[in-house]
């Protein structure tokens, strides 16, 4: 009786230490918020989604199930992004270079992809905030059913403009600015431009972004301080947040203090 009356104990006070907890994280997160709110709101916030394998290799689960785990807090931080005013989000969800991964874990990624660019376009939550889906990157890379999924998407949230969603698909930002190049130089050769016109600006309109403004704030998760050909050339004059936690458990203080940190700095814009 004594040691079950001390695992009872034990019990007890396990939650007591949770919701204690819970109240501290809650009220830290309020302040937070509070603090963001009343400070300039970035407008393109862009996201290096890493950490699920190693997410899912500390916590015994598959990598698939690390991914699902990933996805799932895509959907979170759409969520806060719209809370927050922010009105452009793109994340990096699969590079070209991970085409060269393990082909069960790019065929179980594929399937993700599938299901969840065809519940974007049936999702309530997108038809009601009215957010226009966009995936960035090189389309022709990926099997067909993705590229249905993406079409069907794309096509049912194209006259939406209230909020953006980029999801960077087979992306390589060094890529993207070969294509650019590519097509400026025959648009060039075909007498349809001019080279005195080429400027920043102009190279600037042939990129996957070409509709959107540069980020104002991207972020990796993970630990890694680097960042792994993503949007090399609109990154000029974005302001950099490194955090150590997998992207699977990055909760809504994370973003916070990510925004917050954005806020504090000055951006002078090379000035």
């Amino acid at each position: 009786m004594p040691e079950e009356h001390g695992e009872d104990g034990k019990a007890i006070k396990n939650e007591i230490t949770r919701v204690i907890a819970n109240t501290a994280y809650n009220t830290y997160e309020k302040r937070l918020m509070k603090e963001v709110r009343d400070n300039e709101m970035p407008q393109h916030v862009a996201v290096i989604m890493d950490g699920n394998r190693r997410f899912a290799k500390e916590f015994g689960l598959t990598t698939a199930e690390g991914h699902i785990k990933g996805k799932d807090k895509l959907e979170e931080l759409l969520d806060w992004c719209m809370e927050l005013g922010v009105r452009v989000l793109t994340v990096y969800a699969f590079s070209t270079e991970n085409l060269n991964r393990d082909a069960e874990e790019v065929e179980s990624l594929m399937k993700l992809f599938e299901d969840n660019f065809y519940r974007l376009g049936d999702d309530e939550r997108i038809h009601r905030h009215q957010i226009k889906v966009t995936v960035l990157g090189q389309k022709d890379l990926l099997p067909d059913n993705v590229k249905q999924a993406i079409e069907y998407a794309e096509k049912r949230t194209a006259g939406y403009s209230n909020y953006y969603y980029n999801i960077a698909t087979a992306y390589g930002s060094r890529q993207e600015i070969v294509q650019a190049i590519k097509q400026i130089a025959r648009k060039v050769k075909d007498g349809e431009l001019d080279i005195d016109d080429i400027d920043e600006r102009t190279f600037s309109n042939f990129l996957y972004t070409a509709d959107f403004p540069d980020p104002d704030l991207i972020l990796r998760t993970s630990g890694e301080e680097r960042i792994s050909n993503f949007l090399l050339w609109q990154l000029a004059y974005s302001e950099l947040y490194f955090t150590d936690v997998y992207w699977p458990g990055f909760r809504k203080i994370d973003f916070l203090r990510a925004i917050r940190s954005y806020q504090l700095r000055r951006r002078r814009f090379g000035k």
